[in-house]
């Protein structure tokens, strides 16, 4: 599906279980900055939709509607094994494995991916489109999951599982 000149852009949701200053989501909130500060530095990365850079916040401000337990992330990577190896070979990993200690339980998809032309910085309002595209219509070349890139595999190997967002 991948065609010269584009990135892989990614949008992951979910709903903490408390406010972002409850000691409930204290270690998630402690780690934001360390884990996203890595994500930057990784070979392969591209962008990320930025918060207000207040440390501790992360991505946390960039809410969902009027919910502010709502959050989402959205990066842009050159390639699915660049986004692999972050979310599966770094720390970032363990805190996915945890991630139902800090989030809801959702029991729609959560997580989308799609290709950007080289250059283009998604809109969190194009990526919520995305995501929508995905649960109503399911997997297409504008919207889709870890299985349909041939160039991804480690995810298999690490049990994506839909508990709760990443």
């Amino acid at each position: 599906m991948q065609t010269n000149g584009h990135h892989l852009a990614e949008l992951n949701v979910g709903r903490l279980l408390a406010p972002t200053d409850d000691p409930r989501v204290a270690e998630f909130m402690e780690n934001l900055d360390r884990v996203n500060g890595l994500g930057k530095r990784m070979p392969g990365f591209v962008w990320m939709m930025e918060g207000s850079g207040e440390p501790g916040n992360g991505n946390t401000e960039n809410s969902i509607g009027d919910d502010p337990q709502f959050v989402a992330n959205l990066t842009v990577w050159q390639d699915a094994p660049s986004l692999e190896r972050f979310v599966w070979g770094t720390i970032h990993k363990q805190f996915y494995e945890r991630r139902q200690e800090w989030f809801e339980i959702l029991g729609d998809q959560h997580f989308v991916m799609w290709w950007v032309p080289a250059g283009h910085r998604p809109t969190l309002e194009e990526a919520l489109l995305r995501l929508e595209d995905l649960r109503e219509n399911g997997p297409s070349e504008r919207a889709f999951g870890w299985a349909q890139l041939k160039d991804a595999g480690m995810w298999r190997s690490h049990g994506c599982t839909q508990l709760a967002a990443e």
